[in-house]
């Protein structure tokens, strides 16, 4: 032996055996083993074969901050990596060769200008046109001595006879309107007129009454309206009291469909909005339709809003209470900057996009979104129209990207982490920097 090495490799050496700091032995150098302790030439830079370009530096294989201006390895033994002229990065960019670009089938797009449209899709039911519906209902107690409608769904038109009744009260207020004194305009005549107006006669009864000048005992009540019976109540013989509902109609000529709009897409449904149906009953036609109301509170159950989508239905074929799939155009408008979906990375805390800047440097950037349909997504802010952004292979960039920053901030925050400290061995520090690593991925 002719001296003592530290065994950490540091410039200190001793005649003597002796320990480190740590009670680690240096380690003893023999005649044969001895090495110059003047410093290596350094080795020139050698352009690649067959290129032009400018050998700057070596840089950390792992992304650290740290450069050699000759070749050389790291603490784990792996060759630091050359970089030419035009290759220098900013540190706010990703760089991957273009042999694992191609093996790795990434793919770029550019950014461009789209007016987004979005289907919102909802189920749905028909429902009867509220503003038809008609309840019939007598404002005296009335005897039915026969029954026209006599059928749940039957259809009615407007004058058309619903039953035929006999009423002690109505024939009474015709008593006296015949008693009263009749075409002089007396008081006795405006009150009788008047009682026989409340009770809502029928007008073809009172013109009989005022030509004849005699009560109508039973007499046949008209369909206030045109339409379809959903209702009925009325039994042929039975008494009906005054204000009881005797019939319910409504006109099926155009029918609601009311639509559940899901929480997260009610800020995309406007009134107006066109609307195409689709009815079980009738699954390979498409029936047109356009949003006229939207309910203003929520269901707490579903977390969904009704929305009124009316549909004409001059044949009738459509029926209520037929379910139905309600899709509604949302978004059509003014052309803005929009990427695929792919090419948007959503982490949930960050929203990023991968801008090819060529020569297989990839810078992440931040970007705000807005809406968005099965294809594309709008880009309110972060990149410009016709930048070229990568679609396929975003998150093996993303990964790289996400490491070289995590490293590079470890190294900020602890020194040069990239190096066993005394007495550490090199396995915790490299567990070190991929825990560090995977903790700032989002």
């Amino acid at each position: 032996m002719i001296y003592y090495r530290d065994p950490d490799g540091k410039p200190v050496y001793s005649a003597e055996p002796r320990k480190t700091a740590d009670g680690r032995d240096f380690i003893a150098v023999r005649q044969s083993e001895e090495t110059s302790f003047d410093p290596a030439p350094a080795k020139t830079a050698e352009a690649p074969a067959g290129g032009g370009r400018k050998l700057l530096y070596y840089r950390n294989p792992m992304g650290l901050p740290d450069t050699s201006p000759v070749p050389k390895k790291d603490w784990m033994g792996m060759d630091y990596l050359p970089v030419y002229e035009g290759e220098e990065e900013n540190g706010s960019s990703v760089k991957v060769s273009l042999d694992k670009v191609q093996r790795s089938g990434v793919r770029t797009e550019p950014a461009a200008l789209r007016s987004l449209s979005r289907a919102i899709r909802a189920p749905g039911v028909a429902k009867p046109d509220e503003r038809t519906l008609h309840s019939v209902v007598l404002r005296a107690d009335s005897f039915i001595e026969k029954l026209h409608a006599n059928e749940l769904g039957q259809k009615v038109e407007k004058g058309a006879p619903l039953f035929r009744i006999y009423s002690p009260d109505m024939v009474r207020v015709q008593v006296d309107y015949r008693v009263a004194n009749v075409g002089t305009g007396s008081r006795e005549e405006r009150g009788a007129l008047q009682r026989l107006q409340n009770l809502q006669i029928p007008s073809p009864v009172v013109e009989e009454l005022q030509r004849t000048r005699e009560p109508v005992i039973s007499f046949d009540w008209p369909s206030p309206v045109s339409g379809v019976v959903l209702r009925r109540k009325a039994v042929e013989g039975m008494m009906m009291r005054s204000g009881e509902e005797m019939m319910l109609i409504a006109n099926p000529s155009l029918i609601w469909v009311i639509a559940d709009i899901a929480e997260q897409d009610i800020g995309e449904v406007s009134i107006g909005a066109l609307a195409n149906v689709r009815f079980k009953a009738f699954p390979n036609e498409e029936f047109a339709g356009r949003v006229t109301f939207i309910q203003p509170t929520l269901e707490m159950a579903t977390r969904t809003a009704k929305a009124r989508i009316e549909v004409v239905n001059p044949d009738l074929r459509l029926r209520f209470e037929m379910f139905a799939d309600v899709e509604i155009g949302t978004g059509a408008g003014q052309n803005q900057v929009t990427v695929p979906l792919s090419a948007l990375i959503d982490s949930g805390s960050r929203k990023v996009v991968l801008v090819d800047r060529g020569e297989g440097r990839f810078e992440p950037r931040a970007v705000k979104t807005g809406r968005r349909n099965d294809r594309h997504v709008e880009i309110l802010d972060g990149i410009q129209a016709d930048e070229n952004v990568v679609v396929a292979a975003t998150f093996l960039i993303d990964a790289e990207s996400n490491l070289k920053a995590a490293l590079s901030a470890f190294t900020a925050d602890a020194g040069n982490p990239g190096e066993p400290k005394p007495g550490e061995s090199a396995a915790p520090v490299a567990e070190k920097l991929s825990m560090e690593a995977e903790r700032k991925q989002p």
